[in-house]
């Protein structure tokens, strides 16, 4: 079949047809990938086509959008791995800080075969600082951390493997909080060529004890009894179908785990614990197992 696309206005449906290939997006004012997050927050595809994917917008690593599934389709994959699809044939589509170039579509439909759908992942615009000084590893060397640690990445991982069920992930995300963003989302340095550590989140630089609100619908996977070594007083919230948002260094949490949270609902203050230099709150979104930029999902 020939390759075509439908592009309408900004965050309109984008269809792909089989054997097609999604073309990125046009670079935006200001350059980088940023800019498409002020047309809207978190995209969402229009009805479910007969024979199409329904996609709001192009992907690029560190996005997450609401994609449609083909009317009928009994299963879809994303490279190989399922995922889950809500009875309206809508499903979560997000790709990491990191992702290839290239991503496989699938949907399977009963007494069809299995229809390939292959899309090529815009490149991030990340913040890459240049260091001429030597890579000294990470800060968290001490004994007390390697203790500490294994228990407290089990509770992490215990949690995000949670399922639970909300339409938080339906939703146009807000600010959990309004400051001066102190730290971007893909930012890494780099030292005489040895690449550290990249950003895993938005800093949003507030005085300590600022309140912060859940951006969307959830349930409260993790609520922290103790700092952690690194993260400090830890909240996760699970937005449903896979997607979740931590909340770290925070002052004080007032919700509690497997409580439900609605958007707009007050979480907790901002605070500086954990390994924080100042107060601010770091906002770390997930979709399973790929790191998102929240910036991309919010309103500016």
């Amino acid at each position: 079949m020939t390759r075509r696309s439908q592009h309408l206005a900004a965050g309109a449906l984008l269809l792909l047809l089989p054997g097609s290939c999604l073309v990125p997006a046009a670079p935006m004012v200001g350059g980088g990938t940023r800019g498409m997050a002020s047309a809207s927050s978190l995209a969402v595809a229009s009805a479910p086509q007969f024979d199409a994917f329904a996609l709001p917008r192009s992907p690029q690593q560190g996005l997450v959008m609401v994609a449609a599934a083909p009317l009928g389709a009994v299963a879809v994959t994303l490279d190989g791995a399922p995922i889950a699809v809500a009875a309206d044939g809508r499903f979560l589509l997000g790709f990491d800080r990191d992702a290839p170039a290239t991503a496989m579509l699938r949907a399977a439909r009963s007494g069809l075969p299995p229809t390939d759908w292959p899309l090529r992942v815009a490149p991030g615009n990340w913040r890459i600082e240049r260091i001429n000084a030597p890579y000294r590893g990470g800060a968290a060397n001490s004994v007390d951390f390697a203790r500490r640690r294994p228990a407290e990445l089990a509770q992490i991982s215990a949690a995000r493997q949670q399922q639970v069920v909300s339409d938080g992930w339906r939703q146009s995300f807000i600010w959990p909080v309004r400051g001066r963003l102190s730290g971007l989302f893909g930012s890494q340095r780099v030292y005489r060529g040895k690449p550290g550590t990249y950003h895993s989140g938005l800093d949003i630089a507030v005085p300590a004890g600022t309140p912060f609100v859940a951006p969307a619908d959830g349930v409260v996977v993790l609520a922290a009894s103790a700092p952690f070594t690194l993260e400090g007083n830890l909240l996760i919230v699970d937005h449903g179908m896979g997607l979740t948002s931590a909340f770290l260094h925070t002052a004080r949490i007032d919700v509690i785990a497997g409580q439900r949270v609605r958007q707009g609902q007050p979480l907790g203050t901002v605070g500086a614990t954990g390994r924080a230099t100042g107060p601010h709150l770091h906002w770390g979104l997930r979709w399973h197992t790929a790191r998102l930029d929240p910036l991309l999902l919010l309103p500016q």
